[in-house]
């Protein structure tokens, strides 16, 4: 591998930090949803142990049938005048009459046992399905809860936590993450379970059988809690090292497919595999310290049971020689024993999977538990239809962890049907203004009203849906151009879809398709231009027929003769409506009925376009650097 020079970075942004204390016990709450089916998962568990258990007992009976009908056999084939002191010689002292019912017996006992032995199999077989295929149906079940509630937590979560977290980060915890924590609940938590039940009813039996013996093995179980406490507080930071790095590594990629045009553009493909490479590296070096712990448990493990294993060969070795223990009891005591074992031999299992989940569990409810910064009041209420009238009232607005406000006092009113240019350098706050009329943000000082209601009284859902909105970053989803036209109105008739279409002046260029609108668009509309796409996400939002449409530089992907289409159609659509504009050509300006100056987050001039031509030198500064080579459009977006 190669050395790392530059590490992924594992801070604040990238959403990583310790699992949450009883996260496995929150997940195991889960089980709940499920009752009858965890029900059932348990039972048939419970019905497989006490079969499995009832075995040892049965094969003690089988030897102890065989030894005796052996030793039953010799005596009474001896000469009759020596049964008698033989029988009286064995360690039990049998007399000639059991020894003449053992020899009758023997075969009869070993059948029956050979048969409960053969029926226990098959009911231990068939509950053993029934629990695995259960527990599997549950795992699936509570993955596929908690997949759906991140997706819905992550869908209402505000645009600061996507601000502070990234994608990549996102997918992993709610893909592997929810994976881990799933075979935790479909195998981890049914080998605890069954190792559970085996050990308390084996000490039980054990105790019954030879209380003597179990002394020596009890010992044993101490130790292996010890174990098993100390290599789970290791092992669980070091999962979630693992899920760390494996999100960093899932980021860089989620990264590269998105902008692979760019990278290639750029060559920085030798500079972006070094970068992969670097997170890989990191991931596999985790992983091998994980393996280094478990090298090093399972051999312990392995070591403490042969312990027992040797005391118990000892000691019980020394009762059958001296003849306080039958070979049978021997033999079923072993199995047993084993029974107790079994369990520490899966130790390393249950422990990895536990910690695996425990690490999982954290992150899932990370997710789960994050506060959201923009959420509907309790008392809110429904907006009603509204006319378009929007006042900022002294908005101030930092975004999250910065102290450095980003908008300053911020005043304006816009009237109904008014068209409003926002303009100003990079970083000026246009962007930012128009995030805060849906309510993407809270200003952090002031409010923001619509027709007198502030966007913080009044419900989401009601209040978004009101608003048309062209982002400056076109977003189209996989489906067709009708779908993606149709996203905010599903059941749309294809008369109104055509309809914002043709107004987007995209209608011409969709029906040159062989498809027409039933053409598919590509994972992010891959397969339309730029401008394509921009038609597309205008014609959605007109489709909402909104009182406020929220342009952010919507025309900046297409030419000036396609612009001229476009702005005609948007002249004649936001009559009546409410519309913000950020645009970079002259003819949206010059048609405003109010324009917006910004410099450094605060309004630094406003009026019409002729007014800051004379009286605003930032503006004509503006206008001349940034507008002035689409000057020649001027006349022809007057006349539309």
């Amino acid at each position: 591998m190669q050395a790392t020079a530059a590490r992924p970075s594992f801070g604040r942004r990238g959403g990583a930090r310790p699992a949450s204390n009883g996260g496995i016990g929150r997940a195991i709450r889960y089980l709940g949803t499920q009752r009858r089916a965890a029900v059932i998962t348990y039972s048939a568990l419970t019905i497989a142990s006490l079969a499995q258990l009832a075995v040892p007992r049965l094969i003690q009976e089988m030897i102890n049938a065989i030894q005796n009908g052996t030793i039953a056999n010799n005596i009474l084939a001896l000469p009759p005048v020596v049964r008698d002191i033989a029988a009286a010689a064995t360690p039990q002292q049998y007399t000639i009459q059991q020894l003449q019912e053992f020899q009758a017996n023997a075969e009869g006992w070993l059948v029956t046992a050979t048969l409960v032995i053969v029926l226990l199999a098959v009911t231990r077989a068939i509950f053993s399905f029934v629990q695995a295929f259960m527990s599997e149906n549950i795992s699936q079940g509570i993955a596929f809860t908690l997949r759906n509630e991140i997706f819905a937590k992550i869908q209402r979560l505000s645009f600061s936590y996507h601000d502070r977290n990234q994608t990549g980060q996102l997918m992993i915890r709610a893909t592997d993450d929810v994976e881990r924590l799933r075979l935790f609940i479909a195998q981890g938590l049914v080998l605890t379970a069954q190792a559970f039940i085996l050990l308390i009813a084996t000490l039980v039996i054990l105790f019954i059988t030879n209380w003597q013996l179990t002394l020596v093995v009890l010992p044993i179980l101490p130790i292996a809690l010890v174990v098993f406490m100390v290599f789970g507080m290791v092992s669980q930071p070091l999962f979630i090292g693992i899920q760390m790095r494996l999100s960093a590594l899932n980021t860089i990629l989620q990264e590269n497919m998105a902008g692979i045009k760019v990278v290639r553009a750029f060559t920085r493909e030798r500079t972006e595999q070094k970068k992969f490479n670097n997170a890989a590296d990191d991931l596999v070096a985790q992983q091998l310290k994980v393996a280094r712990t478990f090298s090093f448990l399972f051999p312990v493990i392995f070591l403490i049971a042969q312990l027992g294993q040797a005391a118990l060969l000892y000691f019980s070795g020394r009762g059958i020689v001296t003849g306080d223990l039958t070979l049978g009891t021997y033999q079923s005591f072993s199995l047993y024993v084993a029974y107790v074992f079994f369990p520490l031999g899966q130790l390393g299992f249950i422990i990895s999977l536990v910690a695996q989940a425990g690490a999982s569990a954290g992150r899932i409810f990370e997710i789960l538990d994050a506060r959201n910064d923009v959420t509907d009041k309790p008392d809110a209420v429904e907006l009603p239809a509204i006319q378009g009238n929007v006042a900022f009232k002294g908005v101030t607005f930092r975004y999250f962890g910065s102290a450095e406000p980003v908008l300053k006092n911020i005043s304006f009113e816009a009237q109904p049907g008014q068209t409003i240019a926002l303009l100003g350098g990079t970083g000026s706050g246009k962007t930012t203004i128009i995030n805060l009329i849906p309510r993407f943000y809270d200003a952090s000082e002031g409010e923001v009203l619509i027709d007198g209601h502030s966007v913080k009284d009044v419900t989401l859902d009601s209040l978004r849906s009101q608003i048309g909105i062209v982002l400056q970053e076109t977003n189209l989803f996989s489906g067709t151009i009708r779908d993606n036209i149709a996203f905010g109105r599903t059941d749309a008739p294809d008369e109104e879809v055509i309809a914002a279409a043709k107004a987007a002046a995209a209608h011409d260029f969709i029906m040159s398709f062989p498809e027409g609108y039933d053409t598919p668009v590509g994972e992010r509309g891959a397969t339309l231009s730029g401008g394509q796409k921009q038609r597309i996400a205008i014609a959605r939002a007109l489709l909402l027929n909104p009182r406020i449409l929220i342009l952010d530089d919507s025309t900046s992907s297409v030419d000036l003769q396609t612009e001229m289409h476009i702005q005609k159609a948007l002249d004649n659509l936001m009559q009546g409506r409410t519309s913000f504009v950020i645009a970079q050509r002259i003819t949206t300006v010059l048609n405003a009925d109010h324009i917006l100056v910004l410099d450094k987050g605060e309004i630094v001039a406003e009026g019409k376009h002729h007014d800051l031509m004379e009286s605003s030198p930032i503006y004509a500064e503006i206008y001349n650097s940034q507008l002035v080579g689409d000057a020649e459009a001027a006349p022809t977006g007057q006349e539309a």
